[in-house]
């Protein structure tokens, strides 16, 4: 081809691309706090019994009504409404429903009421599906109510204590009376059993309805917490509960056993196991078989015990060990003949096994070196496994089945990124689910046996196709190695990037255990406000240090008694060997962080002083001494056993060293990360002499958000990056000399 004609051509190219980057837009706060780029999800959906419907719960606009309607999996047609509230005298809004297992009635709740981040207060009513019969459970707001198995009974928890409610006849029984706020709850957990082990349901029914299992927590000498709220009155309140902060008193639990026959209960004796905790129960496919997960206090030790109800023994199932600790999961599932699925690190990484009823090993089902990272449950029929794993790289998620025995692995899914599925009862389908740092959600239904496409639920391809009208730069995903390791890592650079010019370099970190922040998936608002920093100039770059997920057992436990030393040490060596990169500017390198982030981004400014320019702080733990028992001693023991582990790597301990800009938010009502993390923090800096900035919403929870807060704290968070690193500030880019 002729050289000018090539000229030309190369020259046309450069114009149009230079004018089709003026055309787009840039990404705007309110945009992103605003909704504009919000994903469209899916409905919550509920499996029908026959594998071939699925229920969801609808919100008519037009009629004011919600309806729980059934679903065709195949067709996606809607095949009937079960129950709609234009029917039902005085319940307006349906909140969420559960079916009883027969399918015959449906628990309803309305005017749900927060309590903590799992927990809530709510009324609720029971719907005969056939008779179109509707019965008030109770006339208190009551917590967790649930069907027994032949649908018949209700138990649910009220003022600390356990009721069970006959519904055929309508009467009530409490079962329990020592219930009282602050000193004993009956089948409800406490505080931090809901926060760190993710339930608060702690009681069972068992497979015909006749026993309840519950676990009772005495948390009597549990020191009391209180936050002040001060809302709009005169005079603030003060909510006060139990918080055991690290090395503090837990409650005392126990296990017992209501007979429903008899109206007895009788209290389960576990003095012979590690049962300082009882994170899990589960009655097993034996109407007497009671399944109890527990643990030592340091949880470097799972005993998995089965309970003979019919004469309240008890035996040790399988121990799981640990030199760290051991992962609580809900991965434990029984199959009929009682014997069951776990998962386990102890080949290094996350594994599923099966085991018979005796607990003797059958067989090691995957092996690699990889993590099973999701288990999806076992069909009885096929003898087939389903799970989700890092397989194809520990950035990248895939679904696959295989038989308990291990063989005849199949490949699921197809798309290199995020997928996960929800399975339908009786295992023939499951509804897909994709993404990627490119793709926002993509949602099909598949063929469980092969993965083959049956169709597309819903995309987002509005949403993608708004994006391509503005400035975004993709993720580019690589490693870095700092201090022997290879730590994954992605950089987002402007569109218009020039590597004969420097760049102001703004790092994102969260580097708690076993978490996981660079993965090949859709993001969600902290993505969008980078790409809007990106656009002004900034890269952005985010490093999973050691101590995260999903690189073996090794790499996450080797932080065991030390939180924030090593991950420290990778932030700071991942940003000098970043700085020592021709485009970037040394001199102008920020961190940030939320809750871990912000006790790891504290940590990074105040101890690497000579490499970072400024951080940014929301919600951190500036020590470990205030954080609560179960998530602190699992990873540091207890602070009269590892008191250098607490304060050497506390951001209080290095204030001395705070050079750069620095920027502490926190929410005074965060029950998780208390406030006085933050106020001790302020206090060690201002005696210090060190200045910096702070900002506290009133009222705010550790998720800082309602009304105009997350616009607010977001604006307040740019201004400082741009004037701290901004240099000037209308051009953030310097030409290189």
């Amino acid at each position: 081809m002729n050289r000018h004609i090539l000229t030309r051509i190369l020259v046309l190219f450069l114009t149009a691309s230079t004018t089709l980057l003026a055309q787009q837009k840039n990404i705007t706060l309110e945009e992103i706090w605003g909704g504009s780029f919000r994903t469209e999800g899916l409905d919550v959906l509920r499996s029908l019994k026959n594998g071939e419907e699925y229920s969801v719960l609808n919100y008519d606009q037009t009629a004011k009504a919600s309806t729980v309607d059934v679903y065709d999996y195949k067709s996606g047609k809607k095949v009937k409404t079960l129950v709609n509230t234009n029917d039902l005298a005085g319940i307006e809004h349906i909140i969420s429903y559960e079916f009883s297992k027969d399918e015959s009635k449906l628990l309803l709740a309305t005017e749900l009421k927060q309590i903590y981040r799992r927990s809530s207060l709510g009324t609720y009513y029971v719907y005969d599906i056939k008779s179109k019969k509707l019965d008030l459970v109770s006339t208190n707001k009551i917590q967790e109510p649930t069907f027994s198995n032949d649908g018949s009974k209700i138990a649910y928890g009220f003022d600390n204590n356990l009721f069970i409610k006959n519904l055929a006849s309508g009467k009530e029984q409490q079962i329990t009376s020592d219930g009282k706020k602050n000193s004993i709850i009956n089948g409800i957990t406490d505080w931090v059993y809901e926060e760190e082990f993710a339930f608060v349901r702690a009681f069972d029914w068992n497979k015909d309805g006749s026993k309840l299992a519950f676990i009772r927590f005495d948390e009597t000498e549990v020191p009391e917490f209180s936050m002040d709220v001060y809302g709009k009155e005169l005079y603030q309140t003060q909510e006060v509960f139990k918080y055991p902060k690290a090395g503090e008193a837990n409650a005392k639990v126990s296990l017992h056993l209501y007979d429903l026959a008899s109206g007895q209960t009788s209290k389960v004796d576990l003095s012979q196991y590690n049962s300082y905790y009882i994170p899990r129960i589960e009655w097993t496919a034996d109407k007497d078989v009671l399944s109890a997960q527990l643990t030592n206090r340091h949880q470097d030790t799972v005993d998995l015990i089965f309970v003979d109800a019919s004469n309240n023994t008890s035996k040790l199932i399988l121990k799981e060990t640990d030199k760290a600790y051991v992962d609580i999961t809900d991965n434990l599932t029984f199959l009929n003949d009682n014997s069951f699925i776990w998962t386990s690190e102890k080949s290094g990484w996350n594994q599923i096994y099966y085991y018979d009823k005796t607990g003797k090993p059958v067989n090691q089902v995957t092996d690699g070196n990889w993590e099973v990272t999701n288990y999806y449950g076992f069909d009885q029929n096929t003898g087939r496994i389903y799970y989700q794993s890092t397989e194809n790289g520990s950035t990248n998620r895939d679904v696959y089945s295989v038989l308990r025995s291990g063989k005849n692995k199949v490949r699921l899914s197809t798309e290199s990124g995020t997928n996960a599925a929800d399975f339908s009862a009786d295992f023939s389908y499951y509804i897909g689910t994709f993404s990627s740092s490119e793709t926002p959600y993509v949602y099909t239904l598949n063929e469980a046996k092969t993965g083959k496409l049956v169709r597309e639920i819903k995309n987002n391809n509005e949403l993608k196709n708004k994006l391509a009208t503005y400035k975004m730069s993709p993720k580019e995903f690589s490693t870095i190695n700092v201090n022997g390791e290879e730590l994954n890592m992605y950089t987002i650079k402007p569109q218009n990037f020039d590597p004969n010019k420097e760049y102001p370099l703004f790092m994102y970190q969260y580097s708690g255990p076993g978490s996981q922040s660079v993965a090949n998936r859709w993001g969600g608002a902290n993505d969008y406000w980078h790409q809007m920093l990106v656009q002004d100039g900034f890269i952005v770059v985010c490093v999973d240090g050691r101590g995260t997920g999903l690189k073996g057992r090794d790499f996450k436990k080797m932080t065991q008694k030390e939180l924030g030393k090593y991950e420290v040490e990778d932030q700071i060596a991942a940003a000098e060997k970043l700085g020592a990169l021709p485009y970037i500017d040394a001199d102008r390198i920020g961190i940030w962080g939320w809750s871990y982030g912000g006790f790891m981004s504290s940590n990074c400014l105040f101890q690497g002083a000579d490499t970072f320019a400024m951080a940014i702080a929301v919600a951190p733990v500036s020590s470990w001494r205030f954080y609560d028992t179960i998530y602190t001693e699992r990873y540091m023991q207890t602070p009269q056993e590892n008191p250098s582990g607490y304060d050497e790597n506390s951001p209080i301990s290095h204030v001395d060293k705070l050079e750069g800009d620095y920027l502490l938010v926190h929410g005074s009502a965060d029950d998780n990360v208390h406030a006085q993390n933050t106020m001790r923090l302020v206090e060690a800096l201002v005696q210090a002499n060190k200045p910096f900035d702070w900002a506290v919403y009133p009222d705010k929870n550790h998720g800082i958000y309602g009304g105009n807060t997350r616009l607010h704290l977001y604006s307040k968070m740019t201004r400082f990056i741009k004037e701290s690193l901004g240099e000037p500030k209308d051009n953030l880019i310097k030409i290189k000399n």
